[in-house]
């Protein structure tokens, strides 16, 4: 089967990717760790023994580096549509988020435990239209959002991925009413063209 054009050119992209070259490198599942990671050196977002919810957490490579940064004492939880291979010390869920029972069954993973951060890299399948595409993202963005207000603890964090246009300036807005503090970030390992930021909410506020 032949590729398009476009389909070739992402291919070379990615296989010339730097940060995919790395995580192939260092053994981590993809090269999206380089956003988390980057996040983590100016944040410290992830700190010993917590207590992390990662949502869109497939093919797992937010899991692996927080897994490393909480330790044995810490609880990481990873929630996917798709599957993701068994990692050491993740407990793993499949399930679509947007639906009832699958948020259910993690919150009787959870059994009540406060939870100190969720992470959060969900986007939808994109279909490359905007109308379509924009409320997908945010619609993942309030599911996000919400399920963190059911589950952190008093000054717990959230950190999620947006895509600025449409609906982006109310996500900030909602974020700001229940959070002490609003960070966004463009780490370096996000295509430059893609409108995608990382926003850490700071502080909930029960």
């Amino acid at each position: 089967m032949k590729r398009s054009k476009s389909s070739q050119r992402w291919m070379k992209e990615h296989f010339d990717d730097e940060y995919v070259r790395r995580a192939q490198k260092m053994g981590y599942r993809s090269r999206a760790v380089f956003k988390l990671e980057e996040i983590q050196q100016k944040d410290q977002l992830i700190k010993p023994g917590m207590v992390v919810v990662d949502l869109g957490a497939a093919p797992g490579g937010w899991c692996q580096y927080a897994q490393k940064l909480i330790g044995k004492q810490g609880r990481i939880i990873g929630l996917d549509i798709l599957p993701i291979e068994a990692l050491d010390g993740v407990e793993l869920i499949q399930g679509d988020f947007r639906e009832q029972v699958v948020l259910d069954q993690l919150l009787q993973s959870l059994d009540g435990q406060p939870v100190d951060l969720v992470i959060s890299d969900m986007a939808p399948n994109i279909s490359g239209q905007s109308a379509v595409d924009q409320p997908r993202a945010m619609y993942l963005c309030e599911l996000a959002l919400d399920f963190a207000q059911q589950v952190l603890k008093q000054n717990g964090d959230l950190l999620i991925k947006a895509f600025q246009g449409e609906g982006y300036p109310q996500l900030e807005k909602s974020l700001r009413a229940h959070f002490n503090k609003i960070i966004v970030r463009k780490p370096k390992a996000s295509r430059p063209r893609s409108r995608e930021v990382y926003i850490l909410a700071r502080g909930y506020n029960l």
